[in-house]
């Protein structure tokens, strides 16, 4: 009976406003962008040799993931658009589960283990407490195997790859947060400024960053009314030209065309399937990077593109011309802020040529196009969509959103992870794989992400779309390899006398 009271009261507090931390206007459209097709969650999976054991497991959570108070904390709807409340009902054994894999006849330890991820990933979070859940899978390949789901209402990626850190042996918990002053109320004004204008203010600052140092610069002068003429006119110039790329940002966003209308694009249903394959070496990406002047990024790309398009040319299609656009999130915070939790990131459009067979051709490609995002402030303005996103009604925002959805085929991230493998409990953490939600229509999600000395490239796949996403992964390798063999038929050196 008490816990039932104590629910009433937080609910009521609640709707009343009397308590709870207003959540960000980006957070709250993320918390409502679920859909039956596609629900907000952050899918990860590490496979821990030896096993690990249930209570290490939920000791290691109290200690390290707890002090993060998001991890306790329930996301509240209102009015006003959301909140987080304290989970007066908070149970560890809610969030930290055990499983074991059942197998069909003919099916392997790690075709268990992804039909196991591709169900977690259509299993609504409980939205009457914090909205995570890990589930630790017993004796996977003489070992564990752990799957997170946080819903990204939470935090983004790069955040939550700092809290996972904070997990593994010789990290630490968050540093306890001190508490601001609170400011007298004054109305709708202060409440404008808290959840919209000084945090896009933040990130407005960290993309200028990003996109030239010179830009940033320019607009902290302008806080400084000591400056010369002459530094002020260079103020203008450099303002007048950030300007000019906001518009031209904005038009192109504005005006993006569709993508090529694939068979992975169309209406979704509620049935995902998940596939990795084994870590490439990262010291060979690099090398052909080296001999093509080629980021790591240009590579990887490349290959996943290659792969995508092997896959449809499997399937009888013909990708002449083809190309499909991907969502590639940017981060917009410094990476010492990770632990604040919340969503800092932008996206920018990238068009992956699929319809290109020629591997040096295809990488070229790649190389130019994310050579012509750099400098880009489109993560700014999609950051800016966001925060208008959450102060909408639910409706309004499904219908600016969708915009977007309609024009795009795939979510893809890549992320550098740690070079040497890290231990966890004790155990070893010998793989590692991650996938950020789709939203609206779009059906696929491709994550690239280094770790140990390697790469490890992996995809997630409404089945209404994509029936067999191994077949997508199977063509990742290939790619891979026809770069690597056109790098090592190149000249290392001078020639012999």
């Amino acid at each position: 009976m008490d816990h039932r009271v104590a629910a009433v009261t937080q609910a009521l507090s609640s709707t009343l406003g009397l308590q709870g931390e207003r959540m960000s206007k980006v957070d709250t459209a993320w918390l409502r962008m679920d859909s039956p097709a596609n629900l907000m969650m952050i899918v990860g999976v590490w496979v821990l040799q030896p096993g690990l054991a249930r209570e290490a497991l939920a000791q290691r959570v109290s200690e390290r993931l707890l002090p993060y108070r998001r991890f306790r904390q329930i996301a509240r709807e209102d009015a006003a658009g959301a909140a987080w409340i304290d989970d007066a009902d908070f149970d560890l054994a809610r969030h930290v589960t055990t499983h074991r894999l059942s197998r069909r006849r003919g099916q392997g330890e790690r075709e268990a283990l992804q039909a196991r991820v591709g169900q977690l990933a259509v299993q609504p979070l409980d939205h009457r407490h914090p909205l995570w859940q890990f589930e630790l899978i017993e004796g996977y390949a003489g070992g564990s195997a752990l799957i997170a789901r946080i819903h990204h209402c939470i935090a983004d990626g790069i955040a939550l790859i700092g809290v996972m850190m904070s997990l593994v042996d010789g990290g630490a918990a968050p540093a306890p947060r001190a508490r601001r002053a609170k400011a007298p109320a004054n109305g709708a004004e202060d409440w404008l400024a808290d959840t919209l204008i000084r945090p896009l203010g933040d990130i407005t600052a960290r993309a200028l960053e990003v996109a030239g140092g010179g830009a940033a610069k320019s607009f902290s002068l302008m806080a400084t009314p000591q400056q010369t003429l002459a530094g002020t006119v260079d103020q203008a110039v450099e303002l007048a030209h950030v300007g000019a790329q906001l518009a031209s940002d904005a038009a192109a966003l504005a005006l993006m065309p569709d993508d090529s209308p694939t068979r992975l694009k169309g209406t979704p249903g509620a049935v995902k399937r998940v596939a990795w394959c084994e870590p490439i070496p990262l010291d060979a990406v690099k090398a052909i990077g080296r001999a093509f002047d080629a980021s790591v990024n240009d590579v990887l790309l490349s290959c996943v593109a290659g792969a995508i398009g092997q896959y449809l040319r499997g399937h009888g299609d013909d990708t002449t011309g083809q190309e499909i656009r991907a969502m590639v999130p940017i981060n917009l915070r410094p990476m010492e802020d990770a632990w604040k939790l919340g969503n800092r990131f932008g996206l920018v459009p990238l068009l992956l040529p699929i319809g290109l067979t020629n591997p040096l051709e295809r990488l070229y490609a790649v190389r130019a196009r994310m050579r012509g995002l750099k400098g880009s402030l489109q993560p700014l303005l999609t950051f800016a969509l966001l925060s208008v996103a959450g102060l909408l009604i639910k409706p309004a925002q499904d219908a600016l959103l969708n915009l977007f959805g309609r024009k795009t085929t795939a979510v893809m991230t890549n992320v550098p992870g740690p070079g040497k493998k890290l231990r966890f409990c004790g155990s070893t953490l010998e793989q590692t794989m991650f996938w950020v939600p789709q939203s609206g229509t779009v059906g696929l999600g491709v994550s690239v992400l280094s770790y140990g000395g390697g790469v490890q490239f992996g995809v997630i796949a409404d089945t209404a779309l994509c029936p067999d996403p191994q077949a997508i992964i199977d063509g990742f390798t290939p790619a891979f390899e026809q770069l690597l063999a056109l790098t090592l038929m190149l000249p290392w050196g001078p020639e012999p006398d």
